[in-house]
């Protein structure tokens, strides 16, 4: 296969059926948005530059429950669990391992694979054992829940590995931040400008794979098992073999959120992981739209800096208003809001402008 056609069929599943946004004016306002956020750091002071990336470190875990109950139909209410797997490990692995030689990559790496294969565990019992629908939320939401309180009672000197102590309800902290090796010395991520930019470009790059996949086979399959998994089943496909890859997947994405926002907090607790914890992706995700990549981008940071906004200015109502705007989004809009928005905009544009030509 020559290289232009290999190209061709790169540019075919990326714009494939199972996505919204095609054609050149999509891709110009992608290219607008993503020079838009290249250019921001010139404009805002360190602590905005951070805190958007403490927005970015959530991103993976929407995308990956956007897949797993979006595209697979299977609702997952225990991402936080693998979020919290991943930090841990990453705590425990780079305290001992320490930041030199750029250690903290392999640590990542490292900590992203074990939250993956705790999801292959947890995924294979749960598909092959066929529990499905709203059972399958209970079991995963079940596992969070235990992790947490297993955390929260590790607060004595005995609850150590290595050097790394897990301090129980407290949290963890005392774990270096990502460096990336380099000839002069590894250069250490701290929540500033260069730590923003390998984070946005890890996030172009996890979402232009996901819409790969999504539009691939395989996603046509996961999207056919969601929509009637008996006829799936009937046309030969090993439904649970798919669901368990998509299950896996989707959570190492949460490990990715996971390992990043310990690296970039020095820190995690046990309540990462708690019910509080495990609801807002489900929020996030519905509210964006959980059958897009893209609609789930858009709607799961809006719902982000509101969230943020709320806990600033009324924290005892932040959770209120989650919990009503995700009411309002299964009555009114159950495709989510951003999808409804767009098809509004475009219905009314339609309704417009022939009334112009006229």
């Amino acid at each position: 296969m020559s290289q232009s056609s290999h190209f061709a069929s790169v540019l075919r599943l990326i714009e494939g059926p199972q996505t919204l946004g095609r054609g050149p004016k999509f891709w110009s306002g992608f290219a607008i948005v993503l020079i838009a956020a290249c250019a921001y750091p010139l404009f805002a002071d360190s602590y905005d530059v951070g805190n958007n990336v403490y927005f970015f470190n959530w991103l993976f875990m929407a995308l990956g429950l956007s897949l797993i109950w979006g595209y697979g139909g299977a609702l997952s209410f225990g991402q936080t669990a693998f979020f919290g797997v991943a930090g841990y490990s990453y705590g425990v692995l780079s305290i001992n391992l320490g930041d030199a030689y750029g250690l903290t990559l392999f640590s990542l790496v490292l900590s992203v694979g074990i939250s993956a294969l705790f999801a292959a565990v947890l995924g294979y019992f749960m598909f092959f054992g066929r529990i499905s629908g709203v059972f399958l939320g209970i079991v995963s939401l079940s596992v969070t829940l235990v992790l947490e309180r297993f955390m929260a009672q590790t607060a004595g000197p005995e609850w150590a590995i290595g050097s790394a102590r897990l301090n129980g309800f407290n949290g963890m902290g005392g774990m270096p931040s990502l460096t990336i090796p380099w000839p002069g010395g590894p250069v250490v991520l701290f929540p500033d400008v260069t730590l923003y930019y390998v984070t946005l470009a890890l996030l172009v790059v996890v979402y232009l794979a996901l819409r790969i996949l999504v539009n691939s086979r395989f996603g046509n399959v996961i999207v056919a098992i969601r929509e009637n998994p008996q006829r799936a089943e009937m046309l030969g496909y090993d439904v649970r073999r798919y669901q368990l890859a998509t299950f896996v997947i989707g959570s190492a994405l949460a490990g990715l959120s996971g390992v990043l926002y310990t690296s970039w907090g020095n820190y995690i607790t046990p309540a990462s992981m708690g019910m509080t914890a495990a609801s807002l992706p489900i929020v996030w995700v519905a509210v964006g739209g959980r059958r897009d990549l893209t609609t789930t981008l858009v709607g799961t940071l809006l719902v982000l800096v509101v969230f943020q906004m709320l806990t600033i200015h009324g924290s005892q109502y932040a959770l209120v208003v989650m919990g009503a705007l995700l009411v309002l989004t299964v009555l009114i809009a159950p495709r989510g809001i951003v999808p409804a928005f767009t098809d509004g905009a475009a219905h009314l544009f339609r309704k417009i402008v022939p009334r112009r030509a006229r």
